[in-house]
């Protein structure tokens, strides 16, 4: 786990605009703010990201996640109640007024409750979802290690939260909640 001064600095970064490196099921992510356009911004041009593919929200639970997107019927939300937490991620329609740089060119945004223990902490801790992309420039392999993180973004990182990836061997599913489609497996 992750001791509770680390969790007040990861979450003091956090709110300060600061990006955060962080265990995730899969592979290392690189979070911050979703709601702070700046660091959404920074974070994206560390990844060499185009910010019209939109990003992953991870949250605590699904209570987290609710400002952001429009809830489908209780029919098609049952599958992704019934998936979370857990490392499947869903794209679903995005509330009003969700910010251009969350859901990119899309009518969607995509969204996980994540049952990877720290990364739940630091929700928790910083009271709010998470941006959550793969620690990694675009296109090249993930990060899956700390020193991984600092060896590809050195300082650019303001905080690199050390601990163990879960047990996924691949980074989470993703399906359409307006569907069931699959978009990844």
């Amino acid at each position: 786990m992750i001791s509770p001064w680390k969790l007040r600095e990861a979450a003091r970064y956090f709110h300060q605009g600061g990006i955060i490196a962080y265990p995730t099921e899969a592979v290392y992510g690189l979070g911050c703010d979703p709601l702070d356009g700046y660091a959404v911004e920074r974070l994206l041009a560390l990844k060499q990201r185009d910010v019209s593919k939109g990003v992953i929200l991870i949250a605590a639970d699904f209570a987290q996640l609710r400002p952001f997107i429009t809830p489908l019927d209780d029919v098609l939300m049952a599958p992704v109640h019934a998936s979370w937490p857990g490392p499947h991620t869903w794209l679903l329609p995005t509330a009003e007024h969700l910010p251009y740089w969350l859901c990119g060119d899309h009518e969607t945004v995509a969204v996980r409750v994540t049952d990877h223990p720290v990364a739940r902490a630091l929700c928790r801790a910083c009271n709010s979802p998470l941006v959550s992309t793969s620690a990694n420039i675009a296109g090249r392999p993930p990060a899956v290690g700390a020193f991984s993180v600092r060896r590809v973004f050195g300082e650019e990182i303001d905080c690199v939260v050390n601990a163990p990836l879960g047990a996924e061997a691949q980074p989470s599913t993703i399906r359409d909640g307006r569907n069931g489609g699959w978009i990844r497996r």
